[in-house]
């Protein structure tokens, strides 16, 4: 495996070079370890050992070398050792130990030690790194019919972070130019834009300089252009009148900064203590994406993004959470058809930093990010994607210092007929109270597989909302469920699925309370009905009694656990055997009526016939009545007699 001294994460690399600068009570091995000269600092730290412990920041250092230099197991054994002395090391040096674990031991040794620790860490980042790892270990891959090339542009030095501009497209490079200074004798010149003509099949040809933006003969890099807004957004260094600015320790940050079309140009992220890297602008919801190193970060630099009015800032960086930030670096965000993509170096990666995608909801929800699989991720480096519609299907770009390339980092294309990935089945949707605009939080979402064995179990949150995400498969089987409420459930075949999936993914459920299909008659919890009459001496299901016994088989399916005693009642007119009979034939007629409409036999235990038995007022034998008060005596209960269980 190649290791870029200069460029092991793209431009992170300014970042340490700048650290250095601030760095007090230098050994002479920290000075190397910070010059990248990773194996004559390990051999220093050796010699240091023998008169000094080292410190925890030392032997960190130490750990850190053997990982750039590519010897795991010393580099494990050493953050191991700093991990067990020190409860302080850092979530960023924790993912740099999961990634040396990962290179001895496989993903298995480094998921078991993960959950191990899973008390402590992030609930998000255990449930991305479980995702990602059945992913990968099932052998998941990309789409199988893309096409990778490695462009005519590139260098024998460093090419990365493609973004397109109109027709054109730019691309940071450190091939050297005259205008540009040496930063450090151990590194080339520094960064700088470059322009070029897309041709055929996506090839990119002839790279010149960029000057669409003010010359500098410091640092230019990691363009975005936005066509919505004429304007290109990049990165460069901080400097006044020519000359580049230091904070108090010395450090030299990297800044965001805009030029318009018109030839103005603004810095609009600018810290002497933070760098920015990698912009990129939402013209949708006008928001500026970026990845920073602030205070808050998850790790190493995280992804934010602040509101814009036409560019200009109008809020503070708001950090995407744990969802997206890691303990390792995120870089490189790209939004396309509301799937996010972006890069990481965390652990659960094929290696290196790789490509990820998460699907977009509402209010900043993200989903699990996935792993874009080994058509386009390798076990290097592979970050900055970005992609478009074409005339060939999707045409796309990203940076890979693998193997075959012709320089340190160098640029690909690709192209693909749906957008790269591995292949995940998303269902989400708001669930609400039937009948009612009322959202329900809490719910049960559960995905179970053909045999019924459970997949993933997610809850709708405060607003109703669900978002559930497993590996593709052709079947599943949903089940919604919460405490009074009715049970969904649907299984949910291939051609289902890819109606959904026509759908955006969404898919909204509504759940019937149950205080809403039953009321109480006599004391009694029964199924809410119209009040309906069998013919006189008759008891053949008439199309009205059908159409409320409809109900009792709808109020079935929605609580496959109700269970019933169908109850029918006569009036005190003829003899008490006859009535007796006849309220037996009713009692059994709707039974099965409700049976042929396929409620199960075992949520009908009885179904009794009273007779005249439970009059409910004087109309007895013998006494005289209007018809409406005999009526009243005819009547036909659905009782439900596990309610007070099932109300809970």
């Amino acid at each position: 495996m190649r290791h870029s001294n200069r460029k092991k994460y793209a431009i992170l690399f300014l970042l340490t070079a700048a650290m250095a600068y601030g760095q007090d009570n230098k050994s002479r091995a920290d000075e190397l370890f910070f010059e990248y000269a990773y194996k004559d600092a390990i051999s220093e730290y050796y010699k240091e050992m023998n008169q000094a412990p080292l410190t925890n920041v030392q032997q960190l250092n130490l750990a850190d070398s053997f990982l750039k230099i590519g010897n795991y197991k010393e580099a494990s054994e050493r953050y191991l050792e700093v991990y067990k002395a020190d409860s302080t090391m850092s979530d960023h040096h924790f993912n740099k130990m999961l990634q040396a674990m990962v290179k001895i031991s496989g993903r298995e040794g480094a998921r078991a030690f993960l959950a191990a620790q899973s008390k402590e860490l992030a609930p998000e980042l255990l449930e991305n790194a479980d995702f990602n790892y059945e992913l990968l270990q099932a052998g998941k891959s990309g789409n199988p019919d893309i096409r990778i090339f490695n462009i005519n542009a590139n260098s024998a030095q460093a090419d990365f972070s493609p973004a397109f501009y109109g027709d054109k497209f730019l691309f940071s490079s450190g091939r050297p130019i005259t205008n540009k200074k040496k930063k450090d004798t151990s590194l080339e010149g520094y960064l700088d834009i470059y322009v070029a003509k897309v041709g055929l099949g996506g090839q990119i040809v002839n790279p010149n300089p960029f000057t669409g933006i003010p010359d500098s003969p410091f640092h230019e890099a990691t363009p975005y252009y936005s066509q919505e807004l004429n304007t290109l957004f990049y990165i460069l260094s901080n400097a006044n009148n020519g000359k580049l600015t230091f904070n108090d320790n010395g450090k030299n940050s990297l800044a965001l900064g805009m030029a318009e079309g018109n030839g103005t140009f603004r810095y609009l992220l600018r810290d002497l203590s933070t760098s920015f890297y990698y912009p990129f602008y939402d013209a949708e919801n006008s928001k500026l994406y970026f990845a920073a190193n602030f205070e808050d970060s998850f790790g190493g630099t995280d992804i934010y993004y602040v509101s814009t009015n036409n560019g200009l800032i109008m809020s503070s960086p708001v950090n995407l959470g744990p969802r997206i930030n890691t303990p390792g670096n995120e870089i490189a965000p790209f939004i396309f058809e509301n799937s996010f993509y972006f890069s990481s170096d965390v652990f659960f990666g094929m290696g290196g930093m790789d490509i990820y995608k998460s699907e977009m909801g509402e209010e900043g929800f993200f989903s699990i990010p996935v792993n874009l699989g080994n058509t386009i991720n390798s076990e290097e480096d592979d970050f900055g994607f970005i992609v478009k519609k074409s005339k060939e299907g999707l045409l796309g770009y990203f940076s890979s210092n693998r193997k075959d390339g012709k320089g340190e980092d160098d640029i690909y294309g690709f192209l693909a007929k749906e957008k790269p990935g591995i292949k995940t089945l998303v269902l989400r949707g708001e669930i609400t109270r039937l009948n009612s605009v009322e959202v329900l939080p809490k719910v049960s979402v559960k995905l179970l597989d053909a045999e019924n064995n459970l997949i993933k179990e997610v809850y709708s949150n405060a607003d109703g909302a669900y978002w559930a995400e497993v590996p593709w498969r052709d079947q599943v089987n949903l089940q919604v469920s919460k405490s009074r409420y009715s049970l969904f459930n649907q299984v949910l075949d291939s051609a289902a699925l890819k109606e959904v999936q026509k759908n955006n993914n969404l898919l909204n459920i509504n759940l019937a309370l149950l205080e809403d299909l039953v009321q109480e008659k006599e004391d009694q919890p029964v199924i809410k009905m119209n009040k309906f009459f069998f013919d006189p001496s008759g008891y053949a299901i008439t199309p009205e009694i059908a159409a409320e016994l409809d109900k009792v088989a709808d109020a079935v399916s929605k609580f496959p656990q109700l269970q019933l005693r169908l109850e029918a009642h006569t009036d005190s007119r003829g003899s008490s055997a006859a009535n007796l009979k006849l309220s037996q034939r009713r009692a059994d007629a709707m039974k099965k009526y409700l049976l042929d409409k396929g409620v199960p036999s075992s949520n009908i235990p009885f179904s009794v016939g009273y007779g005249e038995d439970k009059i409910t007022n004087n109309c007895k034998d013998g006494v005289y009545c209007l018809e409406i008060l005999h009526k009243q005596n005819e009547r036909q209960w659905i009782i439900v007699l596990n309610y007070d269980l099932l109300n809970q």
